[in-house]
């Protein structure tokens, strides 16, 4: 029985690879989860390069060199959580929270 032993070890090892080859990550029948997850990648990259150019522009409207007032005003009122006499504010009520 002994020189049947590499013999099953080497067909079960060829019959593991085979199955990797065909469903593993990288195998031959998982192209269409990796078009899908490329074309997912593909869609946030656009988002993010979009992101990136709209804040470039901001950043670029609050160098002293080019400074919107507008966009200064506009910031200093969402940090610093100030608002101009003419604003209409509303106050919406904290809601607790229940546990």
């Amino acid at each position: 029985m002994k020189p049947y032993r590499i013999s099953i070890v080497l067909l079960l090892l060829f019959a593991y690879l085979g199955v990797q080859a065909l469903t593993g990550e990288r195998g031959l029948l998982s192209g269409a989860s990796r078009d899908a997850l490329l074309t997912e990648r593909a869609e946030q990259l656009a988002h993010l390069t979009e992101q990136r150019r709209d804040l470039e522009t901001r950043v670029r409207y609050l160098r002293t060199d080019s400074l919107s007032k507008d966009l200064l005003e506009e910031r200093a009122r969402a940090v610093i959580g100030f608002s101009d006499p003419r604003d209409y504010v509303i106050r919406v009520p904290a809601q607790t929270v229940q546990g």
